[in-house]
Order: structure tokens, then C-alpha cells, then sequence
């Protein structure tokens, strides 16, 4: 399909720059099948679940993923900013570099006392490094040197800050590995939880280590050309069974950000049964896609030429949600990732 179809206009006002406090009071927009909205807040999805649904979140922990130090050369240092990208080993990364076409095999990188080495340089920025440290104590060095990766949209406005350290991580988070955060799961807190568990609503994880490939702009002209960045995800044995166990019974699986419902269709096979899963996936959800295990979904509002935008338009319809975005923009709901939330209830 032409990308193109997937563009709107978007005031520069409606970006948040801080998130709604609490996190469940951030509004949601609700979306029906017919085009039907509803406007309300996140604390309010209670009503639009039953005893029997169940919540799937993804756990992943956003790591201290941006790294300034300098490259040091003959001619002498130079400042370099790196923003881990993908694990590829114990100690190494994918990364991405700025600048970085002056980056060359066996340069020499030093972020205060921790040290890597250039190990190839590839297209757009990106380049491999390996780090003096391995395993966990890589971890704490990325963890003592590093900061809260942003996204642009919101670094190029201001920069991070120590409220950002807990606001751009979710209440749920476990396991290390995310360079950006699920957003929609930024709104949930245990007295949400806790209102969905009384209703009869249960709660599961997946794994999925968020990557920038996730929310970058498509800059193909046709999303056959698209390219998905592979991201690491895992969904387990116990988990599988009870999925499909809320299936089995009639009840319906919310994915709560397109992280998780990315995960659980990589784990679902064609008749919509959900095994385990365990790698790599670079699935890529545009219109004509058939959802195989993923009922509904609680997302944040993305961007223009988004794979994020484009998913969506594949789970309501392109027309639907247009009409959905223009009717947020004009109610001043705020976009990406500290902003509302939308419901979608897909017809299933």
C-alpha cells in the first residue's frame, strides 16, 4: 500500500512532553468497530472489559540506553553520542552513533571509565561495538553511565531529567533489555490491577525488548518495501496454555501496547492457537493482515508513517482510524509517548 494513505497533519502542541499524573487519568479515546468514540480515562477500562478477558502487558525494563563519551584517534578525542540499539552478545551491541560516518573498524571509545571498540560500521548511523565488559557488569556500567533514551520527538525539546527514570518506565517492568518504553503500558498502576482483577479480568506478560525500528517513520514509498528491524521477544509454555485457555472460554485478549500484540501474533499460529515463543521477530501488521489470537488493544497515539499507525489502520480499518486521530487532534488529546491512550475494539 502507499505509505502515503497512512499521513496526517499533527500540531506541533499536541506532543507531550511529561505524562499525565496520575498515569491512569490520562485520557483514552475509545473506538468501535462502527467508528462509534467514546471519550474517557484510562482508570475506565474496567468498564469496557468482563470476568473472563484477560491483560497482556510486556515487561520489558527501558535500560539507560543513551551513552556520550569520545572517540579517540591520533588527531585526538572527539565527542561521540551512541544509543544502544540491539544486544547482539554479551558485550556487544548494534548501535546507534552520532556522528557517525567518521566512525571506523577498531576506533577506540571511551564513556568515562567504561570502554568499547568499533567492531564494524554499517549504513545510517549504525555501527557494532564491543564493550571492555561483559554480561552483568556491562549492565551496571550502562547503567551508571547512561541516561533515559527519550525518543527525538521529545529530547529535541528538552532533555531528560530524574523524573524521566521512573515516568518512562512502567509499574510492571522486569526484564532489562528496552531502549524505548512500551508506552500504553506507561498508564497502568496497581489500582488499576487491582479494579481489573475484582472484575473477574486476569493479568499476563510477554517479553518484548523494544528497538528504534519500532517507531520510526517508514521512509519507503510502498510498505512492501518496508524493512522491520527484528526485535527480541519471548512468550512462555504457562503463558501460551493460559491464552488459550481465555479463548477457549470465550473470553477476548487485550494487548496493552503494539509490543505485546506484535509478541502474541509471532506466538499464534494460523487458526489462532498460541504456543511458546522464543527469538527474533520483525513482523510487520498492515491492512489485510488477519489477526490471529489479539482481540482488542490499548495504544498511545503514534506518528504520522508509522508501522504503529499503519498496525492500527490494519486492526480498525484506515478510515476508522483517521477519523479517530482527526477527532483526538481536535480535542486536544496529546500524542506519542507520554500522551493519551486509545481503545481499540476491534470486531471480532
Amino acid at each position: 500500500m502507499d505509505v502515503g494513505l497512512f499521513d496526517f497533519e499533527l500540531p506541533q502542541e499536541r506532543i507531550a512532553l511529561r505524562p499525565a499524573s496520575p498515569r491512569d487519568h490520562a485520557r483514552m479515546l475509545v473506538v468501535w468497530p462502527d467508528g462509534r468514540l467514546d471519550h474517557r480515562l484510562v482508570c475506565d477500562l474496567p468498564d469496557y472489559l468482563r470476568a473472563g478477558d484477560a491483560v497482556l502487558v510486556n515487561d520489558t525494563k527501558v535500560i539507560a540506553a543513551r551513552l556520550h563519551g569520545e572517540r579517540l584517534r591520533e588527531t585526538g578525542p572527539a565527542r561521540i553520542e551512541i544509543l544502544l540499539h540491539r544486544r547482539l552478545a554479551p558485550d556487544r551491541y548494534s548501535v546507534l552513533a552520532r556522528p557517525a560516518r567518521k566512525l571506523a573498524a577498531g576506533d577506540a571509545l571511551v564513556f568515562g571509565d567504561l570502554k568499547a571498540e568499533v567492531v564494524d560500521r554499517g549504513d545510517n548511523g549504525e555501527a557494532e561495538l564491543r564493550f571492555a565488559l561483559s554480561g552483568v557488569a556491562l549492565d551496571a556500567a550502562i547503567a551508571s553511565h547512561g541516561e533515559m533514551p527519550l525518543p527525538p520527538y521529545i529530547a529535541g525539546q528538552r532533555k531528560a531529567d530524574a523524573r524521566d527514570v521512573s515516568d518512562y518506565q512502567t509499574t510492571f517492568a522486569r526484564e532489562d533489555g528496552s531502549v524505548a518504553a512500551p508506552t500504553a503500558g506507561l498508564h497502568l498502576t496497581p489500582e488499576l490491577f487491582a479494579g481489573l482483577a475484582q472484575k473477574g479480568v486476569a493479568r499476563e506478560a510477554v517479553t518484548l525488548h523494544v528497538g528504534l525500528g519500532t517507531f520510526l517513520p517508514v521512509t519507503a514509498e510502498d510498505t512492501s518495501q518496508h524493512r522491520m528491524h527484528a526485535e527480541t521477544a519471548q512468550l512462555d509454555g504457562a503463558t501460551a496454555a493460559r491464552l488459550n485457555a481465555v479463548h477457549a472460554a470465550g473470553g477476548r485478549i487485550l494487548a496493552v501496547g503494539t509490543t505485546s500484540l506484535r509478541t502474541l501474533e509471532s506466538a499464534a499460529d494460523a487458526d489462532g492457537t498460541v504456543h511458546p515463543f522464543a527469538g527474533d521477530t520483525d513482523i510487520f501488521i498492515t491492512p489485510g493482515y488477519h489477526f490471529r489470537a489479539s482481540d482488542l488493544l490499548l495504544t498511545n497515539f503514534h506518528l504520522p508513517r508509522s508501522t504503529l499507525f499503519i498496525l492500527v489502520s490494519a486492526l480498525m480499518g484506515l478510515e476508522v482510524m483517521k477519523a479517530a486521530y482527526a477527532e483526538a487532534i481536535a480535542s486536544n488529546y496529546r500524542f506519542y509517548s507520554y500522551g493519551d491512550a486509545c481503545l481499540l475494539l476491534r470486531k471480532t
